[in-house]
């Protein structure tokens, strides 16, 4: 065997070497990261709808809900429904606000059957650090405002930040990204307003 042949078959077989070993790590290590995401799952969800409002399996009655204008994208996005003895109690609906800082903000939203806001957590953002980062529970409280609040209207003026006449307090040197998720929360509330028979209602159709 010439030399070119022979590197040729060492780095082959060194390829298939890796190959191999990554894909028994990702077997390996791939039951482990869905029980980690289905425990964050139960997490956030308990977060935004209190343990005692619900008796059953949130994340097992999840379905799609898709609004363009109040949930931020076209994308659907899963909703879960909580219930005691049968009867619903509250909705958890993930939303976008489209227009964060650096990008869009995923959220979650926790609505009783009254429209009441029973709670707010971010999914997924990418904020800039120690500033628009406090939209995280982990680095303030501030989302925690949004608990007990309802919606009168479109155009109610308490849904928007103090600079712009509200009742959300900014965070200094970042506005545009509290004033985001300000108006996506209040564009969740709505949604729930206009489909709330619907929404208390819905049978599973997804895996959340």
């Amino acid at each position: 065997m010439n030399p070119i042949s022979h590197n040729g078959l060492v780095l082959t077989i060194f390829a298939l070497i890796c190959t191999g070993l990554v894909a028994g790590t990702f077997v390996l290590t791939a039951e482990d990261i869905a029980e980690a995401e289905l425990n964050n799952k139960f997490k956030v969800l308990n977060q935004v709808i209190p343990e005692t409002l619900h008796d059953n399996n949130l994340a097992q009655h999840c379905f799609t809900v898709e609004d363009e204008h109040l949930l931020g994208t076209a994308t659907p996005h899963h909703a879960y429904l909580a219930t005691i003895n049968g009867a619903p109690t509250a909705v958890a609906i993930e939303t976008t606000a489209p227009n964060g800082y650096t990008g869009r903000i995923e959220l979650i939203v926790g609505i009783d059957t009254e429209g009441e806001v029973l709670g707010v957590r971010v999914l997924q953002h990418k904020e800039t650090p120690g500033l628009g980062d406090k939209i995280e529970r982990r680095k303030s409280d501030w989302i925690d405002s949004f608990i007990g609040k309802t919606v009168a209207d479109r155009k109610d003026p308490n849904w928007a930040v103090r600079k712009d006449g509200g009742q959300f307090d900014q965070f200094t040197g970042a506005t545009i990204t509290p004033r985001a998720v300000v108006a996506a929360v209040q564009k969740t509330v709505l949604f729930y307003q206009a489909n709330s028979a619907q929404l208390l209602t819905r049978q599973p159709d997804c895996e959340g």
